[in-house]
């Protein structure tokens, strides 16, 4: 089964982890939410990340500001990482600079939208999965459509 495990830094990135877990659902796509900080606990994150790896699985990193989850969780596994940090007007959005700033040999993706981190997650787990690829297929059908229609409505007006 292809899962998603979500981990956050902190509380604080729930709105954000919901997100990304209302457009998994629409995939099909089986998630889970857990808050272990690279900073705070490295040991239990660390322990997480061993716990789920065994599994299919694609893990999605919330943290914001410093952001050493990210990192720290793709030099532990060979699974996928995708981090989504939240966009913080805080320093000008350059915390981002921490999520996409990695030393050799750490790689994790980073996507700063909630609803294309799922995505990309769809499209991994889609590579051996054809019902899945195929909602991925939908989706960007309707994504095309929705810009069609707005096109004609455009011109329609003018």
């Amino acid at each position: 089964m292809s899962k998603v495990v979500i981990i956050m830094g902190s509380k604080a990135d729930l709105d954000w982890a919901n997100q990304i877990v209302k457009v998994l659902d629409s995939f099909d796509v089986a998630s889970v939410c857990r808050i272990a900080s690279a900073h705070k606990v490295p040991l239990k994150c660390y322990d997480l990340i061993k716990e789920y790896e065994k599994e299919n699985v694609v893990f999605i990193t919330i943290a914001g500001m410093s952001n050493a989850l990210s990192g720290f969780a793709d030099a532990q596994t060979c699974c996928p990482v995708i981090a989504c940090p939240p966009y913080s007007d805080k320093f000008g959005g350059a915390d981002v600079f921490s999520s996409i700033r990695m030393p050799s040999g750490v790689a994790p993706m980073t996507i700063l939208s909630p609803e294309n981190a799922a995505l990309a997650a769809a499209k991994i787990f889609g590579l051996s999965n054809p019902a899945i690829q195929k909602k991925v297929v939908d989706f960007q059908e309707k994504k095309r459509k929705e810009l069609e229609e707005a096109d004609r409505q455009l011109v329609s007006k003018g």
